[in-house]
Formats: C-alpha cells, structure tokens, sequence
C-alpha cells in the first residue's frame, strides 16, 4: 500500500491515495536560486506520486535558512496549518531533511504526520526492492534513519518496526503504545546487526561473481545515471534484456547483469541504481556493495536525459555520488538519451559541453549501433 512506512497501513480507504502538502525552503537572494530550486521541488511532486501519493498544495518558505525550530518560521507554519487542513492531507513533505526536533514541533503545530525527502526516497526504495540484498540494504537505511528520531511517546512510539522490506514485520508495523524507548533502540539495532550479517553473506556472494567474471577475462561496463535517465531501457536495446521499464523515479533498484558480444568482442554490462538530487546518505552506505559494480567496472556508461532541463545539474549529481562511493577513475562514457523528446538545441548545448558524448534513444533505437562500436572498441582498449 502507497505509503505505509510513512503514514501506516490504516490511512485512507481502500482505493484512496493519501493526500500530501509539499513544503520547501528557498532563498531568493542566493546567487543559485531561482530554475534549481524550483527544480528540486518538481522533483519532490514526482516522488511523492512515485510514492502513491495525491499531492494537494504546495508552500514555499523564502528565508536564507531553514528555521531551526519549525522548518519554515513560525508565521509560515500557520499558513501551512491551514492548507493542509483545506486539502484534508494526510502528511507534510518537506523538501530537506528534517531534525527530531522540527518534526515535532510541525506535527503539533500543522496537526497531521509531517516527513521529509529523506523518510520519501526510502519509503519509495521499500517499495521497490525485490531481491533480498535490496530488501536488507533498504531495511538497514531505514533503521539507519529511524534510530536517532525516536522519540518516548505519541505517533513515533506507534511507528517502531522494519518496514514494507521485512514482509510487515519491521518500521511502519504499529507496535504497543507503551512501549519503553530504550528497548525500541535495542530492538532496531539487534535488528540492524542481523541484518548487516545478511548484508555481509549477499556481499560475499557477489564478490565471488565478480572474481569469476575477472578470471575468465571479461571486461564489465556499469550503466549509471540519475533516476529515470532511461538506464534499464538502454540495457534492453543494447542487449535484448528484459529490465523493467517505467516512467517513474527509481523502478530499478536491484542490478541487472547481462552479456553483451559486438564485433568479436564479449563483455558484461550491468544496470545499477539511479541517483537524485540529496540522495540520503543512509542509502549509499547500505547499497554500497551494489554500487561497487561501478567501481569494480572497466567502464561507466553514464546515462544522461537529454530532454531534462537541468541535465547539466543531473550529470554534476551522479559524479558526486561516483566520486562518494571511490569511482572517480572509472573510465565514463556520457550517453545522451531521450534524444527523440529532447529539443535539439538542448542536445547541442550539452554536446558542445560534453563533446565526446554519444547522442542517442533508447526508445526508437536512433544511435545505438554508434554506441555499441564505441563500447567494443573501449572494451578492447581496456
């Protein structure tokens, strides 16, 4: 059910999709205000959709900062208060993350559960997983998450578990009210040390995978990009898979691995998860063994939408993340797709920024034989 980790698996009736106000903070005056911001908060509007969720209002909060107390000021909160009410939601989004503290205070000042783009990104990753290390990584970043907000008391002592990841028997399972504090921690971190075991057991698996390929000599190629750059669609024209294709943020979480043969020469070629802007950094420490398929490649085919506005935005996103998790000195290759929906004058603005890069679609197939000649004469480099 849409939603569960974050509101609980009684909200709204069946068919209903629980209702949410997006909250942001921006700076005007900031020398990188302005299409960014906006940006950041469009792509909240597709996470919460993503998420199953009707996004009702938005509010914008101009302020340097975040007020440390309630996010938003406490003038603001009042505006917030009522257009939550007018839009009958069943939670706050807030575009950031938020402390303990102002969770708190917003509850009980706007009355309705209020969560930040953190709480979001992993609700929709709890959704996504399917293989087991996805689920335990997911898992992990939402204990990860939860262990420093909990709180003796109220909506958050009810909200103590693992989440849609354990099956119903993790966060997001209503627990006893009166539950004491102190063994809801010890409770998460027993879970969280099993499943680091898990972790470690599925890691190991997939080192030997990775051994294998490496003695038999094929060389690997890593598909990176932001989330919904066309990554998996790209690795089913290039090589007849069958990775799931949705025009949705994060539809792939777990690696796709498939073997590729152009111009004698053979190799591997593996989807990984997509990046976003703020991606919690709970998230990249549990699915860093995942990521290691980009690490341990000999080449980063690096997906960008050429259709997306802030695409230059996008490709300094991944790089970051990249550099984050020890990829800096893979080998890239920029791929622009989308090229079939994207303005041309987009595609020769980043072009002449990125000249190497190789313009293509993965929906009708434009570019992709220039593609697989260049990957095989890479891979033969390499």
């Amino acid at each position: 059910m849409a939603g569960s980790w974050l509101l609980g698996p009684d909200t709204g009736g069946q068919g209903e999709r629980p209702t949410a106000v997006l909250v942001a903070v921006r700076d005007d005056g900031a020398a990188d205000s302005g299409p960014g911001s906006q940006t950041s908060l469009t792509e909240l509007r597709r996470l919460a959709v993503t998420d199953g969720l009707t996004v009702a209002d938005e509010v914008v909060q101009s302020r340097p900062n975040p007020d440390p107390a309630t996010y938003v000021g406490s003038g603001k909160v009042d505006e917030l208060a009522a257009r939550a009410e007018s839009a009958h939601a069943d939670l706050v989004i807030a575009d950031g993350e938020l402390t303990p503290g102002q969770v708190r205070n917003l509850e009980e000042r706007v009355g309705v559960r209020v969560v930040d783009r953190t709480a979001l990104i992993l609700d929709i990753f709890a959704e996504h997983a399917r293989t087991s290390e996805g689920r335990v990584q997911v898992e992990l970043a939402q204990i990860a998450y939860q262990l420093p907000r909990l709180r003796g008391g109220g909506r958050s002592m009810s909200r103590v578990g693992g989440g849609r990841t354990a099956g119903g028997a993790g966060m997001g399972v209503r627990g006893p009210g009166e539950m004491r504090l102190e063994t809801q921690r010890r409770t998460l971190r027993q879970r969280a040390t099993r499943l680091r075991r898990n972790a470690s057991e599925l890691a190991r698996r997939r080192e030997r995978t990775r051994s294998r390929r490496a003695r038999n000599q094929v060389p690997s190629v890593s598909i990176t990009g932001y989330t919904n750059a066309g990554k998996s669609a790209l690795l089913n024209r290039l090589t007849g898979a069958d990775a799931q294709v949705q025009d949705v943020l994060f539809a792939t979480l777990d690696p796709t691995v498939r073997r590729i043969s152009t111009d004698d020469v053979t190799y591997t070629v593996t989807d990984t998860v997509g990046f976003v802007r703020h991606l919690p950094h709970q998230l990249v420490d549990a699915f860093r063994s995942t990521l290691e398929e980009v690490t341990r490649s000999d080449l980063a085919l690096h997906v960008v939408d050429a259709s997306a506005p802030d695409a230059l935005d996008q490709i300094t996103t991944v790089h970051g993340v990249l550099h984050e998790i020890g990829a800096r000195d893979v080998p890239e290759l920029l791929v622009l797709n989308k090229i079939d929906v994207a303005p041309p004058e987009w595609v020769d603005a980043l072009c002449r920024v990125h000249p190497d890069a190789i313009a293509v679609s993965a929906r009708t197939g434009a570019g992709i034989d220039y593609l697989r000649a260049e990957l095989a004469r890479r891979v033969r480099l390499h």
